[in-house]
């Protein structure tokens, strides 16, 4: 709905080609590279780095050779709207402050528009209305809400919204956005002497204080409850290591831990799917797609959740190649904005970095977060109708965090233990 600029590649008389780079964007987690849309010469920026531009605004302008206005080319099927902020080509025309798709979406009582996860997230932690978010007038893409629209309405909800002037989106300074952040983030820093001189002082970088404002709201919106259960996983470790090499020879991929981990996940949400669902207010979304997120780790050590669309609907050789091309393109910074949106559960592996289980915090507007922890051999007692007997199994222990205002201790207790299960119960005769 809206991205920030992070860098400009090209200044005001510069000449640029078609598809070289002109700036780059951050949208949430996800940065890119915007490419130009003809060839011509910079003739004016319309936007700051750090500023927030809203999609659909013109942000610059590139002087052509041709007789005419060429209209700024629009997205195509594969890029996803989120990272749309190309700039628009004129031949000496006044620069368009404000599109017609977002003029024409100023109107009140959009009852089945679309809020994304981010607006939603927002309008819980401030107390706003679903009725209330209704009503607020959107910039967005066909009238969508943003994060400006929603954090201009609580302002001015909040001072005096009889005498407060309404905004121009082009006027308002990114800070206004960027400086939104819970009272608890917002604490007055001690000055650099109270530390000690034996210290080492580092800035957060953009996407850490994302993650920090994202987690400080979760643990304010939802009351965590955690779960925990461990899982026999010998029949899932033996059969992923008779078929590895043919997997990757026949369907060129790897065949990991996760997609296996996932199907179990996409069975059991099936048998529950209050688990895949969302609280607005008092109402309770059940979603009926499954979109499964997996928290990734990129080189700089943060993490980010990139999500398998439909996950219901792929087989395992499908779920496998979606988890290691979302993985391998987190890793190389080739995600797009639409692939970290729209999940309705999340697995994170903190088994990956050795640990036996986690206490993991929801990523909402989710109610359910599910941690695998290291897999590793133990001595365990073996039921069997012949008797009981001490072998030596693969064991992995996993933990569930929920929201206790729509899920019960029973429910993520039953929950879990039918994920367990069905690891458990996995076939080592299995076809690939």
């Amino acid at each position: 709905m809206e991205a920030t600029i992070l860098k400009w590649h090209k200044q005001p008389g510069e000449h640029v080609n078609m598809d070289e780079t002109v700036l780059e964007i951050a949208t949430d987690k996800v940065d890119s590279e915007v490419p130009s849309t003809a060839e011509g010469i910079i003739e004016e920026v319309l936007y700051k780095v750090n500023d927030v531009v809203p999609i659909g605004a013109v942000i610059a302008k590139i002087k052509t050779g041709a007789a005419e206005s060429i209209p700024a080319t629009p997205a195509s099927p594969a890029t996803p709207v989120q990272e749309t902020a190309t700039a628009t080509v004129t031949q000496k025309a006044a620069v368009t402050t404000a599109p017609a798709a977002i003029k024409a979406a100023q109107t009140n009582g959009h009852i089945n528009r679309f809020y994304s996860p981010l607006v939603l997230n927002i309008a819980a932690n401030e107390g706003v209305s679903m009725t209330e978010l209704e009503n607020i007038p959107g910039s967005g893409n066909e009238g969508r809400v943003t994060k400006k629209d929603i954090l201009e309405y609580v302002s001015n909800k909040t001072s005096r919204p009889q005498e407060a002037e309404p905004v121009s989106r082009h006027q308002q300074p990114a800070l206004q956005v960027q400086a939104h952040v819970p009272a608890q983030v917002k604490a007055e820093q001690a000055p650099i002497s109270s530390y000690g001189n034996n210290v080492e002082i580092i800035e957060m970088d953009r996407m850490r204080k994302l993650i920090a404002d994202h987690m400080v709201r979760s643990k304010h919106t939802s009351p965590h409850v955690t779960s925990f259960t461990e899982a026999d996983v010998t029949n899932l470790v033996l059969w992923r290591e008779k078929v590895k090499k043919e997997f990757e020879k026949r369907e060129a991929t790897k065949i990991t831990f996760t997609p296996l981990f996932i199907e179990a996940i996409v069975k059991c949400i099936k048998k529950f799917p209050l688990i895949n669902s969302m609280l607005d207010g008092d109402r309770i979304i059940v979603k009926k797609d499954i979109h499964i997120g997996m928290a990734t780790a990129l080189p700089t050590g943060n993490l980010i959740v990139p999500v398998i669309r439909n996950a219901d609907q792929l087989n395992l050789v499908g779920l496998a190649k979606q988890v290691n091309n979302l993985a391998e393109n987190a890793r190389t910074g080739k995600l797009k904005a639409d692939d970290t949106q729209g999940g309705t559960f999340t697995l994170t592996n903190v088994g990956t970095f050795g640990s036996l289980m986690g206490t993991p915090i929801i990523n909402q507007p989710q109610v359910a977060i599910l941690a695998v922890g290291a897999i590793k051999k133990r001595p365990v007692v073996v039921e069997s109708p012949h008797g009981d007997s001490i072998a030596i199994r693969h064991m992995m222990y996993l933990s569930m965090s929920y929201d206790h205002r729509i899920v019960d201790g029973s429910l993520g207790a039953t929950f879990l233990t039918a994920v367990a299960k069905e690891l458990e119960n996995f076939s080592g005769d299995r076809e690939i």
